[in-house]
This record gives C-alpha cells, sequence and structure tokens, in this order.
C-alpha cells in the first residue's frame, strides 16, 4: 500500500489548482499588448513562464496490470476471538530475510498429505506469476543462487551467513557425418580392390555427453564478487565411431571398424578465495584459484584453453580497467576418445606458466589491449601410447626419439570496436630450444610467429565480417632453427569455428609419418602433430595461411544462419617435401565452404539446436597429397548438435 501511494502522489499533486500569477506590469515605453491581452498573453514563442502552464496536463491514470496486490488482512493469520472490530488487530507477517519476501506468499505442501493448497491463486491470481518450481531457473530459485542456504540446510563446515548454491546440468549430443582421406594398406583392407594409398573416406560419429557441477558462494554477490567459492564440475561422454577402414580406430587390425567408449573426467575441483580487500566502491579484487579450473589464455583461443591443474592469482584495479592473471598449470593426461581429463594415468611432465595483463579503452575508447607472456616447459622423455595403441609421445617422425624443449610465447591481443567497426586481433611470437630435432637428432633453436585478425561490420540484423590468418612455417627443416609455429593446446573462435571443415576436422598425414595428421580436430594450425590433447607440440611445420569472408543473419530473434568461406595454404611445404620424399608440393589447401543455422526456441542458452554443413574444395597442394583415383578432390562435414542447460 505505501508503493501504491508513492506512485499515486504525481497524480494528486498535478491535479492540485495551480494559483495564477498576477499580471506584470509592461515596462515604460513599451506599447500596450493588443485588445485586453495581458503580458502573459504575449510570451515569446519556445519560452514560457517558470511554474506556470495555461493548460494542465492530462490526469495521469494508475495501472499496473499483472501486479501482485497486497493480500486482505482476512489472508493473514492472528489470534481472532471474533470480539472488536478487525482493523484493531495487529496483522505481523514474518518474513525470513529479504530473498524470501514474495515467495513466503506461495502455497507451502500439506506435510501429511503431500498436496499443495493452490486455492490461493483463486482468490490472488496475480501471485501464480511468483510461484514457481525449483526446475524452472528462469525465476528466483533456490538452485540457482538466488536465494541463500538456510543454517538447517547446509553442510556443517560453511561458516557464516549468506552460503549460496548454484548447480548447473549440460547435455550436448553431436551427430557428425564427414569425410576425410582414410589411408588404407596390405594388412587395413578387406574391400576388393583397394589396393591404392586411400579408399573410402565416410565415417560417422555418435558422442553424448552429460556434464553436471555444483558452486558453494559466500558473499552478497548481487553487490561484490563472493568472498569464497567450491566448485565441482563432472562430465561423463559416451561415444560411437564407424570408418570403412581398419587400423584407423585401433591399432591392431583385429579390431575392426567400429568403436563405443565411455568415459567419466574431472572437469572442474577448485577452491577460489578472496585473498585482497575490495578497495573501491566498484569492488576491485585480488583472488588466489587453486585446483582443476578453465583457463584461456587470450579472447580467441589460439595458444592455450584447456580446464587443468593449476594454481592462478588474478583480480582487477581502477574500476575494472586493468586485469591480471599470473598462473601455473600441471598438465592432467587426456582420455583418448573424449578428451576429458583422465586422473587414472600420472600427471604429465609438463608445465605451463603464464601472466597476461588486460587495458581497457587502449589504445583507443572500445578497445581492450593484452599483453601476456607463456613459458611452456616440457620435459616427457618417456614413450606413450593411447588407449587405442597408437604411439603418440613421441611422434613417429623422423628418428623417433623422445622430445623436451622450453618456449616461450610472447603475446599481443586486442579485442573490441571502434566505432562500428569490431575488431579481433591476435600476433604471438614462439621463441625457445628443441633439445631434439627429431630430423637433425641435434637441438635446435625455436624462432616462429603467428598472425591473425578479424573485423566486422554490422548493419540491422546482419554482421558481415572478414578473416586473416598467418603462421610461419619450417623453411628448412635440416637447419638449427625450427620455424613452424605451434600452439598447447589450441581451440579457437575464428573463422567459423568448429562448422569449418579444416577447423572441425583431422586430416591424416598418410604416407610422411605413421599416426600423424596434418591438422588437429577442433584447430587451425598446420602442425603435424600426432594428437593435439596427448600429443607434444612440434615447430617444424608447413605453417598456415587463411584468408576469408563470412556473415551473420538473424533472421529472427530465435534463428541465426551463417556462411563463411576461407581459402586455405601451407605457408612453407619444405617439411613434407622431405618427409614425403616429394620434389615439390603446391601450398594451396583449398576453399572451405560453410553453412550454419542456429535455433534458440526459448530465445536463451537453455535450449540450443545448432545445424551445419561444410565442404572442402581441395587444392592443387591437397590433391597432391591426397588425390587418389579422383578420390581427394572434395570431402565433406555434417555437424547436427543440440544442447540442454539448466
Amino acid at each position: 500500500m505505501i508503493a501504491a501511494s508513492l506512485l499515486l502522489a504525481p497524480a494528486l499533486v498535478l491535479s492540485a489548482p495551480v494559483a495564477q500569477a498576477d499580471p506584470v506590469p509592461a515596462p515604460e515605453g513599451a506599447s500596450a499588448a493588443p485588445g485586453n491581452a495581458t503580458a502573459d498573453d504575449v510570451l515569446l514563442d519556445g519560452r514560457r513562464r517558470p511554474g506556470f502552464e495555461k493548460k494542465l496536463p492530462d490526469k495521469v491514470e494508475q495501472d499496473n496490470p499483472g501486479a501482485v496486490n497486497a493480500p486482505e488482512p482476512e489472508a493473514f493469520y492472528d489470534k481472532y476471538d471474533g470480539e472488536g472490530p478487525l482493523d484493531s488487530l495487529s496483522l505481523d507477517v514474518a518474513v525470513p530475510d529479504r530473498w524470501r519476501i514474495v515467495s513466503s506468499l506461495c502455497p507451502k505442501k500439506d506435510a501429511k498429505t503431500g498436496v499443495t493448497d493452490r486455492a490461493i491463486f483463486t482468490l490472488y491470481p496475480n501471485l501464480a506469476a511468483a510461484c514457481h518450481s525449483q526446475l524452472d531457473p528462469f525465476h528466483h530459485n533456490l538452485l540457482k543462487g538466488d536465494q541463500p542456504l538456510a543454517r538447517g540446510k547446509r553442510p556443517g563446515f560453511l561458516k557464516g551467513d549468506d552460503w549460496f548454491l548454484v548447480l548447473n546440468g549440460i547435455s550436448d549430443t553431436v551427430v557428425e557425418p564427414r569425410s576425410f582421406p582414410i589411408p588404407v594398406g596390405n594388412q587395413t583392407t578387406s574391400n576388393p580392390n583397394e589396393i591404392d594409398t586411400f579408399g573410402r573416406s565416410n565415417s560417422l560419429v555418435l558422442s553424448q555427453t552429460f556434464i553436471v557441477g555444483a558452486s558453494l558462494l559466500k558473499g552478497l554477490t548481487a553487490f561484490k564478487p563472493p568472498v569464497v567459492e567450491y566448485r565441482i564440475v563432472l562430465a561423463g561422454n559416451i561415444n560411437h565411431v564407424e570408418v570403412p577402414a581398419r587400423r584407423v580406430l585401433f591399432v591392431e587390425p583385429s579390431k575392426g571398424t567400429k568403436r563405443t567408449d565411455g568415459f567419466i573426467g574431472v572437469q572442474e575441483a577448485f577452491v577460489d578465495y578472496h585473498i585482497g580487500r575490495f578497495d573501491t566502491k566498484r569492488f576491485d579484487f585480488v583472488s588466489l584459484r587453486a585446483g582443476v579450473q578453465p583457463f584461456q589464455s587470450d579472447f580467441r583461443g589460439f595458444l592455450f584453453q584447456d580446464n587443468q591443474l593449476g594454481v592462478r592469482l588474478f583480480g582487477n584495479r581502477d574500476n575494472n580497467r586493468w586485469q591480471f592473471n599470473l598462473a601455473a598449470f600441471w598438465r592432467i593426461e587426456k582420455d583418448t576418445n573424449s578428451g576429458l581429463n583422465d586422473f587414472t594415468k600420472p600427471l604429465r611432465r609438463n608445465w605451463i606458466f603464464t601472466g597476461n595483463l588486460y587495458r581497457q579503452d587502449f589504445p583507443v575508447v572500445g578497445l581492450t589491449s593484452q599483453v601476456s607472456v607463456t613459458y611452456d616447459m616440457n620435459r616427457e622423455d618417456r614413450y606413450y601410447s593411447d588407449e587405442n595403441g597408437f604411439p603418440v609421445r613421441p611422434a613417429l617422425l623422423g628418428d623417433l626419439r623422445p622430445r623436451q624443449y622450453d618456449v616461450v610465447y610472447l603475446g599481443y591481443a586486442l579485442d573490441g570496436h571502434v566505432g562500428r567497426i569490431n575488431l579481433t586481433g591476435q600476433v604471438y611470437g614462439a621463441l625457445g630450444e628443441d633439445r631434439n630435432n627429431f630430423l637433425t637428432s641435434r637441438p635446435a633453436t625455436i624462432k616462429a610467429f603467428m598472425a591473425a585478425a578479424e573485423i566486422s561490420y554490422d548493419k540491422d540484423w546482419m554482421r558481415f565480417r572478414a578473416s586473416g590468418l598467418w603462421a610461419s612455417g619450417d623453411s628448412d627443416p635440416y637447419d638449427k632453427v625450427e620455424g613452424g609455429f605451434d600452439a598447447i593446446l589450441e581451440n579457437p573462435q575464428f573463422a567459423g569455428a568448429d562448422t569449418s571443415y579444416w577447423i572441425r576436422q583431422s586430416v591424416p598425414f598418410a604416407g610422411g609419418g605413421r599416426a600423424i595428421s596434418v591438422n588437429g580436430r577442433n584447430g587451425i594450425l598446420n602442425s603435424l602433430r600426432s594428437a593435439k590433447d596427448e600429443g607434444q607440440s612440434n615447430f617444424t611445420n608447413p605453417g598456415t595461411v587463411l584468408a576469408g569472408v563470412g556473415g551473420d543473419f538473424d533472421l529472427t530473434p530465435n534463428l541465426r544462419v551463417s556462411a563463411n568461406a576461407n581459402h586455405l595454404w601451407f605457408q612453407n611445404t619444405k617439411v613434407m617435401q622431405v618427409l614425403r620424399n616429394e620434389g615439390s608440393i603446391p601450398k594451396s589447401i583449398g576453399w572451405d565452404l560453410s553453412v550454419s543455422s542456429i535455433w534458440r526456441p526459448k530465445a536463451a542458452q537453455n535450449v540450443v539446436f545448432r545445424l551445419s554443413g561444410a565442404m572442402l574444395a581441395a587444392g592443387a597442394g591437397f590433391r597432391d597429397l591426397f588425390d587418389q583415383r579422383n578420390h581427394g578432390r572434395q570431402f565433406y562435414s555434417v555437424l547436427a548438435n543440440a544442447t540442454l542447460a539448466f
């Protein structure tokens, strides 16, 4: 009722009579207004006297459709004995806290019958809009951190008040028919007439992933970051793959051409504690996070994006204009077929040390700049095979000896907009030492570089963009310098991302090495690695060049269609010439053409359906490597994906 009175106050003021001011006498020497007009009638155009209006505005009517009205006094419980006037009672309503003011009015289940008395909705229909199930993530929900845990309903180790619980669950379903060059050999095919290097190329991938996570937060998180957070996330994956040739899925030819596998991994398990004080009204902070945690080294995931075991110190200053990260990670071994963290195996002898600094509105307003230093220290001197039997460390290239290396990545990135132009850019230099070059069996200096940029422009419901990437290739595999750029674990959101054929699919480098791929799945670099997740970085590679255009079209608020056309090249094919024992290999990989659609029926990320199709029209270099009997000219990739999130 108080709020209603406040809302009605302007109407009462405007409805009161306005006192008329006395006429202002005309100054001496001024001509009188015509007729009986006063000075008020001859005001200049566009001017009015303060506090005076000739015509009152229309009366303001109070109208709040759908508002929750205050319940009548009879709706509240009170010890009324039937004597005396009803309005003499003191109708006090107990409210647990400010988060439960509305939900305290909702009907509760009867303890004996388990039935909810919904009769109050008949009396007060507007109240139904404020009472929802705990399975509804779009309204106030105890399971989504909208209300604190009651003292009697939380673990005993949680001290103090203001503890919040956040639960989340994701179902990710993938159906992926595809084709890529599949090598065959004298012991890998049971199909007649397949005696050439490459056989049939069609394959199918089915994958289902379930992710469940829980966080416990302490603090008034609507106004400032949490004081402490405990978080754990588990992921389970079931995948099924069918291919047309043997020894593609397993190293043993007897295991056939189909594989069904499952795994459960710990993707997050950390404690986040604020060790710094909130120095300003904007709540600048310093926080320490320890455990298995996600980390992305740059804006678009060009260098390192993974969930790894580590310690991270991060925070901000100057009202969030400065942000920083200092982190150290000890890499966890991955499950081969799902890509999830596998704690049943020893940790890798591979450590990542990284630091970066962000500055908003630099060098111009609207752009954020980032400088970074990342050190990859690899001491993996043991032989390691994946769960399908294929050797992955060291890669089966050259002398087959184990490799160790130290490399420092120096990076600069920017992301944001200049006026109406959206801009993202990234530059990296990789400098270090490889203790064993697999072709010379001697130490070599690492000196490789990479640059990428994407520019886009928005026009109403359309966005048009152009993308470019250059990663250096090794020009002389036998010298003392390794000049091919490679990342630690890339996952680029760039040039169409995983709807692109070349980014989505991994193409085997047959004839130049065993169990080696030209590129990695969900990667853009031509690195000649044994595996992106379990293998080592390789700086003796042909490099990558990409130029492309694309567009996003929001046909409706729920439906987006995107299209991309990229052309790819090898930056330098000298390494592949040596490994393939060929005199020359052209640089052109070909055209990567893709189109995708994203449908969000609820206009939110809780239900997302995605369908994309991509085709690689092979260029001269790709045909030189993989074209056998005219079967290596076009390849396709289809991705159907359904994501449900709570």
